[in-house]
């Protein structure tokens, strides 16, 4: 009975947290977020704290400054202006102030240099623990060749290997985000790996063989065959927690046995084209 409690208790703050997120812009009151809680107003504050490890003010500009910070480094095209506004700050004065407190950088210096170690250590939150069933596919992966980049070294520095990736993207078209496939290979976990041995592959499908270049582009393939399939639904701070329980709770009693080629992710959507809790990964672990 404890347990279930506990579950429909996290839900409801899932579904605060999603609130939030789909109102960034906004100005969010106690009021709102305690009625999408069904909460009592008069609770809600010590009830938030408890599940999220933070006043629910304090995790709104976290929100607003980790989506504007994406934004800052990704849409280089958009004013530091309409980013502010949009992050539902009343003035760019007033951003350039709270990000700088936060990020220990202005949004210009920011954008310029990302200092994407610091900027995990600042954003990088996992909430809302899955404790529940999650459900499982089979599926037979049809082989992929796949555009790389090979990202060797911290998983905090990832940010700067996926900014490479994407302006050979943009630049070359051979695997344009809006007709092609995203993927991530993961040869280790970052929770057991030493952190200059991490290897993470970020990929694009590609029609063809990549020609030589100097951003370090390659040419894989990601095999063909039978696949355990979870869907991660939300941000990727947590999806460990997926990864784990295939892992962990599914493969030892599904009777499977693994094959010869690391867990990979396919990501369904990317921020900042969406919000970060609208997120779906289908997370693939390769079967014989």
């Amino acid at each position: 009975m404890r347990d279930e409690r506990v579950t429909v208790y996290a839900r409801r703050m899932k579904k605060v947290s999603d609130y939030i997120q789909d109102h960034l812009g906004e100005n969010l009151t106690v009021d709102q977020l305690s009625q999408v809680a069904h909460f009592s107003k008069f609770h809600f504050h010590r009830q938030f704290a408890e599940y999220t490890g933070m006043n629910v003010f304090k995790y709104i500009q976290l929100l607003r400054l980790k989506r504007a910070s994406m934004q800052l480094v990704f849409n280089k095209h958009r004013r530091i202006t309409d980013i502010a506004l949009e992050a539902g700050f009343e003035s760019p004065e007033s951003f350039s102030r709270a990000f700088k407190k936060i990020v220990l950088h202005s949004p210009s210096q920011f954008r310029q240099r990302p200092d994407w170690k610091g900027w995990t250590d600042i954003f990088h939150f996992s909430l809302f623990e899955r404790k529940q069933h999650m459900n499982i596919n089979i599926v037979n992966f049809q082989q992929t060749k796949v555009a790389v980049f090979e990202h060797r070294g911290s998983p905090d520095t990832v940010y700067n290997s996926a900014e490479i990736f994407i302006v050979w993207r943009k630049e070359t078209k051979l695997s344009p985000v809006n007709t092609s496939r995203t993927f991530g290979i993961a040869y280790d976990d970052p929770k057991t790996t030493d952190p200059e041995q991490f290897r993470f592959d970020i990929c694009g499908s590609v029609t063809s063989d990549v020609p030589e270049n100097s951003s370090g582009i390659i040419t894989k393939v990601i095999p063909g065959g039978r696949c355990a399939v979870l869907r991660h639904n939300g941000s990727h701070d947590d999806i460990a927690v997926s990864v784990h329980y295939l892992y962990g709770e599914w493969l030892p009693g599904s009777g499977e046995e693994l094959r010869d080629f690391p867990c990979f992710f396919h990501y369904l959507n990317l921020v900042p084209l969406v919000e970060e809790h609208a997120l779906m990964t289908d997370i693939h672990l390769p079967l014989r």
